[in-house]
C-alpha cells in the first residue's frame, strides 16, 4: 500500500538554493489579473517548475499581499518578479531581447498546446490574460504566436491559474531536459 511522503522526505530546494538555481529560459507574464488567489497561484505553480520570472503588468496586484501569499505559501519571495504598468511595452522588450512570446488565447491560427514544439537555446514568454476579457488584443497583435489549450466540454475558457499551470507543466516537460533534474 502506498504511504504518503513526509515533507522531510520530498527533498526539495532551500529558498536559498532555489534563488540560485538553473531555471526553465520561460518567463511568465500576468496581463490584468484581477484575482489575488489566481497571482499567488501562478507564483506556487512557476515555483515548483522552476520558471525564470514572472512580469505582472497593469493592474495585477503585487506581493506583499496577504491574498497573494494564501495561494503562493511563500512562493512570492522565492520567484524572481516586477511590476509594469504596460503589457505592450514588456512584450516589446521581451522580443527585443530574443524572447519568442505567446498569448495564451483562443484566436484565429493559434497553435494547439498539444501540437506545440519548442527550439532548444530560445527563451520563452508566455502572457497569460484577464479572467474576463482574456489577453487584450493589442497584446495579442504583439506576440509571435498563440496558444490555444484544447477543450472539449461545455465551457469557452479555464480559470487563469489552471490555464497558467497546464501551460507552464508542458513547456517544463518540453524544457526540462535543459536542467539536471
Amino acid at each position: 500500500m502506498p504511504k504518503k511522503l513526509l515533507i522531510t522526505e520530498m527533498n526539495r530546494l532551500s529558498a536559498q538554493a532555489f534563488k540560485s538555481s538553473e531555471k526553465i529560459p520561460l518567463t511568465v507574464v500576468l496581463d490584468n489579473i484581477r484575482s489575488l488567489h489566481n497571482v499567488g497561484s501562478v507564483f506556487r505553480t512557476c515555483d515548483a517548475f522552476r520558471i525564470e520570472k514572472i512580469i505582472l503588468c497593469g493592474n495585477t496586484g503585487t506581493p506583499p499581499h496577504p491574498e497573494i501569499h494564501k495561494s503562493a505559501l511563500g512562493a512570492e519571495y522565492t520567484m524572481d518578479w516586477m511590476h509594469h504598468s504596460d503589457t505592450v511595452e514588456v512584450i516589446s522588450t521581451l522580443k527585443n531581447e530574443g524572447y519568442t512570446v505567446f498569448a495564451v488565447e483562443q484566436a484565429h491560427n493559434s497553435v494547439s498546446l498539444d501540437h506545440l514544439s519548442l527550439q532548444t537555446g530560445v527563451r520563452y514568454a508566455i502572457v497569460i490574460g484577464n479572467e474576463v476579457k482574456g489577453v487584450q488584443q493589442v497584446v495579442v497583435d504583439g506576440c509571435d504566436r498563440c496558444i490555444e489549450i484544447p477543450q472539449f466540454g461545455t465551457k469557452h475558457s479555464l480559470n487563469v491559474s489552471v490555464a497558467a499551470g497546464i501551460v507552464i507543466w508542458h513547456f517544463f516537460g518540453l524544457m526540462k531536459s535543459s536542467l539536471n533534474l
